[in-house]
């Protein structure tokens, strides 16, 4: 097929934006139905070229959707790719409400808090109303729309480039934004800790995590036991440089020693 027999690229188009946007969600809902979809495959169902196709995984990929493989797109069958923050949020819900009940308990009135994008931190919010006042730098949408509500809470959005997979702003505008501010303590999760070190799916969210660590004089990370039995895709930091762990009971007994005997303190967070 030369180039004048090649499908037309609407993605190209400025005037086909609204095609382009519908096309990326029928992509993104074939992968989560499928598991796998093929980019030929792609190519015959939407009429567009190779090259396109390639473009909307890239896109869809740098938002959290999926993963881009050698020939189409993985998704939650992908180790590496840890959900939508709607499939995140409904993961564990008991526990994590236990972990974010037991984080807020560590705050005192006045202090500035920096909050990561994590499901477990957004539900921490629900418990700040018994220590206000307090200062809250967040990117996270669902912590920020939750605290707009809250009296006694002075709020500080960071903007960015938005991600839909993880309702946030995330990338290099979000992190220069992190380095205008000096919290007394952060709070954050992440997809897996292995080895020692922590792990994200996302580029952009460790540009920001590691941002957010370099702003804080303490630095509490927020984890249920699951998260010990993952791999990682891009490496984030040491646990070590961490104060602070807040686990639920699940992580092993010779694990919660190994970490302490690193440096890094931990609560473990009872049934």
């Amino acid at each position: 097929m030369d180039a004048t027999d090649a499908p037309p690229d609407t993605a190209d188009a400025p005037d086909r934006i609204g095609v382009r946007d519908a096309r990326r969600r029928r992509i993104r809902e074939a992968v989560s139905t499928h598991g796998f979809v093929r980019s030929a495959d792609l190519v015959a169902e939407h009429g567009v070229s190779l090259m396109t196709v390639h473009r909307d995984l890239d896109h869809l990929q740098a938002q959290g959707w999926l993963r881009k493989t050698r020939g189409g797109a993985s998704g939650m069958s992908s180790v590496h790719f840890h959900g939508s923050v709607a499939e995140r949020g409904s993961a564990m819900p008991a526990v994590k409400q236990r972990l974010a009940h037991a984080a807020a308990r560590l705050l005192a009135p006045g202090q500035t808090v920096l909050l990561d994008d994590s499901t477990t931190c957004a539900r921490m919010t629900r418990h700040f109303d018994a220590i206000r006042p307090l200062t809250v730098i967040t990117n996270a949408l669902p912590a920020i729309r939750a605290l707009t509500e809250q009296p006694g809470i002075d709020l500080i959005s960071l903007g960015g480039r938005y991600f839909p997979a993880y309702d946030a702003y995330m990338g290099l505008h979000t992190a220069d934004m992190v380095a205008n501010f000096r919290a007394d303590v952060l709070f954050m999760s992440t997809t897996a800790v292995c080895k020692g070190r922590l792990y994200h799916t996302s580029p952009e969210t460790v540009q920001v995590k590691r941002a957010m660590m370099e702003a804080a004089s303490r630095r509490v990370l927020i984890c249920d036991h699951t998260k010990f039995l993952r791999d990682g895709l891009y490496a984030l930091a040491p646990l070590a440089d961490f104060d602070l762990l807040v686990v639920d009971d699940g992580l092993p007994a010779e694990e919660v020693r190994a970490i302490r005997g690193r440096g890094t303190d931990v609560l473990v967070v009872p049934r």
